[in-house]
């Protein structure tokens, strides 16, 4: 047989093959960037326009071999086999239609490094489509290498044609200052090259914001402005330098002159509300959320943000009505609830306050939350039977939901002054849970209230049996022996032990500190409780503070520290007390 008449034969059975091995190519088909979905693999029904589409050059006997290998590889589903077949082929022959085919495997195989020889390769034989530069963009985009992607980019407005460049920003926000500079020096050059390039100053505008760079960002905008007609994207965006250069007020007055331009722009008017709260602007901010609610009725989180509104503005009886009507609706249903359970609590309607927090349900954010007031306000009524029984249908033989309301419950009724009804409640659980260190420790809480430091030293020192790295039950045990008793040494060691678990916890340095001075260690005890303070500003540690500023001959230091204390917290009564120890005129 001659040769042309073997070409000519393979040919058709390539042709064929390829019809039959889509079959097995579909089934196994990924995801696949937009830059090949006009290559998409063809189907039997498309034969025909796959016939015409793709036309195949001359190739040696070998070659045609090798294709046909390929397609019955894909056939069989190895599609990773007749990916790399036609990647070899497409490097050998540089045939248009084979570069083509290899593309469609490499992108179902996600088989980068090939899209990338591919695409250079695809470039090389068609120098003027735009296509290969878009493709290759994309694949350096997504492999981090940018100033490949924007020099691919550049040469698609070369070849005449259009590219967002904004595509560029997503990618960009965790890079290093360093390498976000060196961006910064390409797009810049490719800005004076492209100056009608709407999208590629835009992305210059971000990537000087992203930054940090925002004097050289709003020049941008001004630029920009002055050359392109506005978009409320670049109304958002110029807000957004604008506050972040600490100009709130010109933020919003750009969002609201962007407004009566575009004032059907949902974006641009949630972006004024939020920006509005931010600074502190809520009667404003309510009327941009009442116009996104007249714009669509069914807005259901800007009249949820408008109930938030009312809230802190004490508009009880403007948001009733709202947060009744999201919870008819089934939107925002638990958290409506909790809020109009804390509005009726505002306005000591206890009764209607416990039946909305009831209602929050199980699992949600604010359960916990709801369950606790619903108690303390049922406690507060007199109805401690009615209130336990509600938890422990809540709790519904679950242990710990159980155990968690016993210690809210016990709390609550120390709070209320029935601390019979609490010691009763705490020692019921613990006959059934005997060494649950949470019931132990809400029962040293209990004696705590009754100064009674034996019981609380028995609980303590059962936690600490049972859990000797529980840091909570060591400094409280440490703190207490510390500040009530002379066994100072004892009280430090318990101490020391509890830092060693949580060097950071603030009360624990206190605590620490505390014992210190009470060994006369004051330059120790000073150095941890400044430490202390500077993270946790507690009237406690305040009051510490400045009684061993005072022991050290400190005394304006010491008096400094307890009146910024006292400005910040009028009614503490531990500074009040060392202030009459040490200063009683």
């Amino acid at each position: 047989m001659k040769l042309s008449s073997v070409h000519k034969k393979l040919k058709l059975i390539f042709q064929a093959s390829i019809f039959i091995g889509i079959l097995g190519c579909t089934s196994n088909t990924i995801d696949k960037p937009a830059v090949i979905s006009e290559m998409e693999m063809s189907t039997p029904e498309s034969a025909t326009e796959s016939e015409k589409d793709i036309v195949y050059g001359s190739f040696t006997e070998e070659q045609l071999y090798q294709t046909i290998i390929s397609e019955l590889s894909a056939q069989r589903g190895d599609l990773n086999e007749a990916g790399d077949n036609y990647l070899d082929l497409a490097i050998e022959t540089k045939d248009l239609s084979i570069i083509q085919r290899a593309i469609q495997f490499a992108s179902v195989n996600n088989d980068v490094n090939a899209l990338m020889q591919l695409g250079l390769l695809w470039s090389e034989v068609e120098p003027n489509n735009t296509r290969p530069h878009l493709m290759l963009s994309f694949q350096f985009l997504e492999s981090g290498n940018y100033s490949q992607a924007l020099s691919h980019m550049a040469r698609i407005l070369d070849l005449g044609d259009d590219f967002d460049f904004t595509a560029l920003i997503a990618r960009t926000a965790t890079l290093e200052n360093s390498e976000r500079e060196r961006l910064i020096t390409i797009v810049q050059s490719l800005v004076d090259e492209f100056h009608q390039q709407e999208s590629l100053r835009l992305t210059l505008i971000q990537l000087f914001a992203q930054n940090q760079r925002m004097e050289d960002a709003l020049s941008e905008v001004k630029i920009f402005l002055k050359e392109f007609n506005p978009s409320p994207r670049v109304i958002l965006l110029h807000a957004q330098i604008l506050q972040s250069m600490g100009e709130p007020n010109q933020a919003i007055q750009t969002l609201k002159s962007g407004l009566r331009e575009f004032d059907q722009d949902r974006s641009l008017r949630l972006s004024l509300a939020r920006l509005m709260i931010q600074n502190e602007k809520l009667e404003d901010a309510y009327d941009q959320f009442q116009a996104l609610v007249e714009q669509d009725p069914e807005d259901w989180e800007s009249l949820y943000s408008m109930s938030l509104l009312d809230l802190e503005l004490e508009e009880y009886d403007r948001a009733i009505p709202i947060l009744e009507n999201l919870i008819s609706v089934d939107e925002r249903y638990d958290e409506s609830q909790y809020y109009l359970g804390l509005i009726y609590e505002q306005t000591e309607k206890y009764e209607e306050s416990i039946e909305h927090y009831r209602k929050v349900r199980t699992g949600t954010t604010n359960y916990l939350a709801a369950q606790q007031q619903a108690t303390r306000h049922s406690i507060g009524l007199g109805d401690l039977e009615e209130a336990h029984s509600w938890l422990t249908r809540q709790s519904n033989g679950q242990a710990r939901l159980e155990i968690l309301f016993t210690t809210i419950e016990s709390n609550l009724l120390i709070q209320a002054g029935y601390d019979q009804e609490s010691k009763s409640l705490l020692d019921s659980a613990l006959n059934r849970f005997p060494n649950e260190a949470e019931l132990l420790f809400a029962r040293v809480l209990w004696s705590d209230s009754q100064q009674d430091r034996e019981g609380s030293e028995r609980d303590l020192r059962q936690i600490i049996r049972m859990q000797p790295e529980d840091a909570r039950a060591l400094n409280h045990l440490g703190y207490m022996l510390a500040d009530q008793t002379n066994r100072f040494e004892e009280a430090l060691s318990l101490i020391e032990r509890a830092i060693a678990i949580s060097p950071d916890d603030p009360a624990i340095i206190d605590s620490l500190a505390w014992a210190q001075y009470k060994l006369g260690r004051y330059e120790e005890a000073l150095a941890n409780l400044r430490r202390a303070f500077s993270v946790f500003p507690d009237h406690e540690v305040a009051s510490h503070l400045g009684e061993v500023l005072w022991q050290m001959g400190e005394y304006e230091k010491a008096t400094e520290v307890w009146e910024e204390a006292l400005k910040a917290r009028p009614e503490s009564q531990l500074i009040k007390a060392v202030i009459e120890r040490f200063k009683p005129e």
